[in-house]
């Protein structure tokens, strides 16, 4: 999941929306014809645990722009088509690679202390120097209060938030007061309150562009960020749409929590670090996974069923979003070993460059947005590892009754629950903004929040009865909706498509990296 998610993921499950108790009828009728021997494929016939395992552990982590990623495309499509698919590679331009090198940062007063830590994706390192300094916490909300800061921040690591609050949905009931002090987190982490106007929504955003060039330019050696999870666990991120002048390190909650005390308590810690990092500025060819089961009476129209196949490095990418690319992996040997012919084509995409902004699936869906009313529905599944719980609405109710009848089939695996939710941070909303129909399917959260973007997303947090019956959903999902005996009707095309730029610094403050 993308950087919306990455430091809410909780949240973002939270407010998937609450189930529709009304029994509307379908407004299209659903054929269920073949649908046994689909299940029966899935449930019986499974290999997404041994595909996982082998795109977890022998091919491992996935960074966009690494040739991992490019191995994984490969090794995909070619299971695509051993599983009787045709395929091909579709790329796309990506602006900079990044290359993660050995790291280190330790406390070394008031005590020695290895901290745990990792470098932010397109974060420079340190130019092979050793840095040195104290810590500061600041106020650096507006360009008048760092003003204010300058003289603390020279030649120090800057902290610029109070410890966060550990989102974990996996343990006891949150109160009421947990729930909305974790809803204004949210609200002020990504961005103003949609009344602002949009003169100082702009200046805003520009600060944030502006302020790690701000704080480069005064003299900080580093910005040091909360991983905001449980056990030492970290929380990663970055893009090359936002590439950043100077490091920036992301430190366990304990960590940051340590060294927030001890300033509380008139102690400034002192680090060093040495940073090793490789980026890239030159634009460079990834590519989404594509391959597809031709549709016998509609086959220029098409049901996209897709997962990103790039993840983050700490793990192996495992639960994000290994479960669900395997899944529409899975999903699409389910169908062609059934034997079942679609009316319509089915394609199966595994998009590249999500983590850093959704790219990879826009990227696609700007290239065929004149195909775009010939496609059916868009369905993808980035949850984690549970479990298909049933289908979020994504705004439009008027599709109740027809994904009631949809999940039919799957109720006694628990897959049926129909929610007015409207989920972000995945490739589905990259097709919205063109009238697709577009949906996220709700998971089972299984420990979601703390593997998410972590060192522990690995492939022994995935759970083999929950991958098969989520693959045998969007199997079943998939097949229903290309048989369907109408086009769905169209969504809002006044979705606003949002420019694949990089952020715009001001001129002035570029400079050249530390």
């Amino acid at each position: 999941m993308t950087a919306l998610r990455m430091t809410a993921a909780g949240l973002a499950l939270a407010l998937a929306g609450a189930p529709l108790a009304a029994q509307a009828p379908p407004t299209i009728p659903v054929d269920t014809t073949g649908v046994g021997a689909l299940i029966d494929q899935g449930m019986t016939k499974s290999q997404v645990m041994q595909n996982l395992q082998y795109l977890s552990d022998i091919i491992g982590p996935r960074l966009t722009g690494s040739p991992a990623v490019r191995q994984a495309n490969d090794w995909t499509l070619r299971k695509f088509q051993e599983y009787g698919l045709d395929g091909h590679l579709e790329p796309w331009n990506f602006g900079g690679t990044w290359e993660r090198g050995a790291m280190w940062l330790r406390m070394t007063a008031p005590r020695a202390h290895d901290v745990v830590a990792a470098s932010w994706a397109w974060a420079p390192g340190t130019n092979g120097k050793v840095v040195r300094g104290p810590v500061v916490r600041i106020d650096a909300s507006s360009a008048e209060s760092l003003e204010a800061n300058k003289a603390k921040v020279k030649g120090a690591f800057v902290m610029l938030r109070a410890p966060s609050f550990v989102w974990n949905n996996d343990g006891p009931p949150m109160s009421a007061a947990d729930t909305q002090r974790m809803r204004d987190q949210f609200r002020g982490a990504f961005g103003p309150p949609s009344a602002m106007d949009s003169a100082r929504r702009a200046r805003i955003q520009q600060f944030n562009t502006d302020q790690p060039f701000l704080l480069r330019n005064t003299g900080a050696l580093a910005i040091v960020l909360d991983g905001g999870k449980e056990q030492d666990l970290l929380n990663m991120s970055g893009s090359p749409t936002r590439v950043l002048p100077l490091p920036q390190i992301v430190v366990a909650h304990e960590e940051y929590a340590l060294f927030d005390r001890l300033l509380q308590a008139g102690v400034a810690p002192q680090l060093e670090t040495s940073i090793q990092n490789k980026i890239t500025t030159d634009s460079v060819p990834q590519w989404n996974t594509v391959a597809e089961i031709k549709g016998t009476e509609h086959p220029g129209q098409v049901v996209i069923v897709g997962a990103h196949l790039d993840s983050w490095d700490l793990g192996t990418g495992a639960t994000d979003n290994g479960t669900g690319s395997m899944a529409t992996l899975e999903a699409a040997r389910i169908i062609a070993q059934s034997g079942l012919k679609p009316k319509r084509t089915i394609r199966f995409i595994l998009f590249t460059g999500e983590e850093q902004g959704l790219i990879g699936s826009r990227k696609y869906a700007e290239a065929h947005a004149g195909e775009a009313d010939s496609i059916q529905a868009v369905i993808v599944l980035d949850n984690g590892a549970g479990a298909i719980t049933g289908q979020a609405l994504q705004g439009r109710p008027d599709l109740y009754g027809l994904w009631r009848a949809i999940l039919l089939p799957v109720r006694r695996f628990g897959a049926d629950t129909v929610t007015d939710g409207f989920k972000g941070g995945t490739d589905h909303l990259s097709f919205l903004p063109y009238g697709v129909p577009g949906f996220n399917f709700n998971q089972i959260t299984r420990g979601y929040n703390h593997t998410h973007h972590s060192q522990s997303d690995t492939w022994d947090k995935a759970i083999p009865a929950d991958l098969m019956q989520a693959s045998t959903v969007m199997a079943v999902s998939a097949w229903e909706l290309a048989n369907l005996p109408v086009m769905i009707p169209r969504g809002d095309k006044r979705l606003p498509v949002q420019p694949l730029t990089a952020a715009r610094v001001s001129p002035e403050l570029l400079g050249t990296h530390r």
